[in-house]
C-alpha cells in the first residue's frame, strides 16, 4: 500500500477550500492527510462572483447538491456574458454558453449563416442561439440532456457569493476529514539537499511538516514565488488593466441571467446579479485614469444604491513561469491572474485541481508528473490570455487612449494567426483540451465587428431558398422555446431561494 502523503494547503478562500474539498473527495481513503492553514486576520480576494459551466462538473464530482449550494451562496443562473460598447460605442452582444445553430449538410452553422447573409438574410447570428435569446428575455430553464433537441444546445453557470462558497466548501471539507489550522506562517524551511519545502513554521512556534505543499496564499505567492523563486511573467503589455474598484449595491430590478461587461473610458465595468445584492466593479488601467476618477465613474453608473464603500485591488496581469516546482503547486492568485473579463479565475483553480488529481504524486515526486502538469497549465493560460486580448485588440473604438493603444499593440503570434484565419475564411481553431471552444471565439469575433471575407464551399450544397427557409424556421423555433421558459427570477425563487439577508456585507473584491 502507498504510504499516505502529508499535504499542506497554505491559504483558504476559494482556491484553498476548492483544493481541500476536491482532494478529500477524489483521492482514495488513506492516500493523503490534508491540512489547511489560514488566518482570519489575512483578508482574501474572493475570486469570482461569476463562473463558467465547467463549475457544475466540479461540484458534481465532489458530491455537491446544486440547489443546496445555490441557496447557501445566494446564487443565480448565468447563460453567458453580455458585452456593451466593446466593438464600438453602441454595440452590444452576448458570449453565450451554447452554440449558434446546429451543424448540417456537412458544414458548420456559421458558414451557412454567412452564405445566407450574402444572399439577403437580414438577421444577426445571435438570433440563432437559444442561450442568447433566453438571456435577453430574462428567462431560464435547465437544458435537455437529450442531445438531439433544441433545448440541448445551451449550458449554464452560476453567479454566487464567493466567500459564502468558500465557507460552504470548508464545512464540507472538515466534515470529510480535512484539518484546519488557524494562524500565520513566520518562516518556510527548505531541504538543503533537494530544495524541497520541508515545513512551515508558524508565528505560534508550531512547525508543520509536509510532503507536498499547495500554495493558495494569493498574490503574495509565499511558497512558489517568494520561497522557491519562480519568476513572474508580466503580460500587462497585452492586458493593461492593473486596478479594480468593487462595490456591492442593493438588488436591482433587472434580474438578468447573464453577467454584463460594459467598456469604459479606461477599462470596463462589471455587473453581476445575486439573490440578495448586485455585484459591481470597474477594472481599469492606472496609466489612463486616476483611481478616484475611476471610483467616481463606477458609483455614477450603479443602477441601485451602493451598499458599502468601494474597495480597491491592485494587480498585474500575468502568471508564474511554472505552477509546480519541487514539491509545491500553486493555485489561484498565487499562480497567476488574467483579470475577470471572462470569469476565468475560478476556472483556472478548478482546472489546475482537475489536472493535479490524476497526476497526484507519491513521496518520490516523479518529475514527469510535474512536467505534464506544467505543460497542461501552460496551454490553459495561453489560450485564455489570447481570448482576453482579443476583446481589447479587435474593434473600432478610438474615442479613448486605452482603446487606441489596444488596437495598435503587437499581439501574440498565436492570436494573430487566429484572427487572420477567421478574417479570411471564417475558420475557428478547434482543440480537445482547454477553455473556449469555437462558439466562444465566434461570438467575440463577430461581436467585435469582424465578419469573414469568405465562407466554406460546403455551405453551398443546400439550395439557397431552402437554406433561408431553414434559418427562418430555426429562428422561430428558438423564439417559441424561449416564450415557454419561466422567468429567471421565478425559476430561482422556486428552485433555490436563499433565506433573507438582513444586512449586506462590506465591499469585497470578486474576481
Amino acid at each position: 500500500m502507498t504510504e499516505p502523503l502529508d499535504v499542506v494547503i497554505l491559504g483558504g478562500g476559494t482556491a484553498g477550500w476548492m483544493a481541500a474539498a476536491a482532494l478529500v473527495s477524489s483521492l482514495p481513503p488513506g492516500r493523503c492527510r490534508l491540512r489547511l492553514i489560514e488566518s482570519e486576520e489575512i483578508g482574501t480576494v474572493g475570486v469570482g462572483e461569476a463562473t463558467l459551466p465547467q463549475m457544475k462538473n466540479f461540484n458534481r464530482g465532489i458530491g455537491i447538491d446544486e440547489a443546496e449550494m445555490m441557496r447557501a451562496t445566494n446564487a443565480t443562473f448565468k447563460l453567458g456574458i453580455q458585452f456593451v460598447d466593446w466593438g464600438f460605442k453602441g454595440s452590444r452582444y452576448i458570449h453565450p454558453f451554447g452554440i449558434h445553430g446546429p451543424a448540417a449538410e456537412g458544414s458548420s452553422f456559421r458558414h451557412r449563416w454567412l452564405r445566407a447573409l450574402r444572399h439577403g438574410l437580414k438577421s444577426d447570428i445571435q438570433e440563432f442561439s437559444l442561450a442568447i435569446v433566453a438571456a435577453e428575455a430574462n428567462r431560464f430553464d435547465f437544458p435537455d440532456d437529450r442531445k438531439t433537441t433544441l433545448k440541448s444546445t445551451f449550458d449554464y453557470a452560476y453567479h454566487f457569493d464567493a466567500s459564502l462558497y468558500a465557507d460552504y466548501l470548508r464545512r464540507l471539507s472538515e466534515s470529510r476529514g480535512v484539518t484546519r489550522t488557524e494562524g500565520k506562517v513566520k518562516t518556510v524551511e527548505r531541504s538543503s539537499e533537494t530544495g524541497n519545502i520541508d515545513a512551515l513554521v508558524m508565528e505560534s512556534g508550531e512547525r508543520i511538516c509536509g510532503d507536498f505543499f499547495i500554495d493558495c496564499s494569493g498574490f503574495r505567492s509565499l511558497l512558489l514565488g517568494n520561497t522557491l523563486g519562480i519568476e513572474w511573467e508580466d503580460w500587462s503589455k497585452w492586458l493593461p488593466c492593473d486596478r479594480a474598484w468593487a462595490v456591492p449595491s442593493e438588488r436591482a430590478k433587472d434580474f438578468t441571467p447573464y453577467t454584463r461587461s460594459t467598456a469604459m473610458e479606461a477599462g470596463w465595468r462589471w455587473r453581476i446579479p445575486l439573490q440578495h445584492r448586485t455585484g459591481n466593479g470597474y477594472v481599469f488601467s492606472s496609466s489612463f485614469i486616476g483611481e478616484q476618477e475611476a471610483a467616481d465613474a463606477l458609483l455614477g453608473e450603479l443602477d441601485s444604491a451602493a451598499a458599502a464603500e468601494p474597495r480597491l485591488l491592485k494587480f498585474r496581469a500575468g502568471r508564474r513561469a511554472v505552477n509546480w516546482e519541487a514539491n509545491c503547486v500553486a493555485l489561484g492568485l498565487a499562480s497567476g491572474f488574467l483579470e475577470p473579463l471572462e470569469s476565468t479565475s475560478i476556472y483556472l483553480i478548478q482546472m489546475a485541481i482537475m489536472h493535479l488529481v490524476p497526476l497526484f504524486p507519491a513521496k518520490s515526486m516523479d518529475p514527469r508528473l510535474r512536467y505534464e502538469f506544467n505543460r497542461k497549465i501552460d496551454l490553459e493560460y495561453e489560450r485564455i490570455r489570447d481570448f482576453l486580448i482579443l476583446h481589447y485588440h479587435l474593434g473600432s473604438r478610438d474615442d479613448a487612449e486605452i482603446w487606441r493603444y489596444c488596437r495598435s499593440m503587437t499581439i501574440p503570434e498565436s492570436l494573430q494567426r487566429k484572427i487572420m484565419l477567421f478574417r479570411h475564411s471564417g475558420i475557428v481553431e478547434e482543440y480537445k483540451d482547454g477553455l473556449f471552444n469555437p462558439p466562444s471565439w465566434l461570438s467575440v469575433f463577430l461581436g467585435q465587428g469582424l465578419v469573414p471575407e469568405n465562407y466554406h464551399p460546403a455551405a453551398d450544397v443546400q439550395a439557397q431558398d431552402q437554406l433561408i427557409t431553414a434559418l427562418e424556421d430555426l429562428r422561430t423555433d428558438i423564439r417559441d422555446h424561449v416564450e415557454e421558459m419561466p422567468g429567471h427570477e421565478r425559476f430561482v425563487a422556486r428552485y433555490c431561494e436563499a433565506p433573507p439577508v438582513t444586512e449586506l456585507p462590506k465591499a469585497e473584491m470578486r474576481l
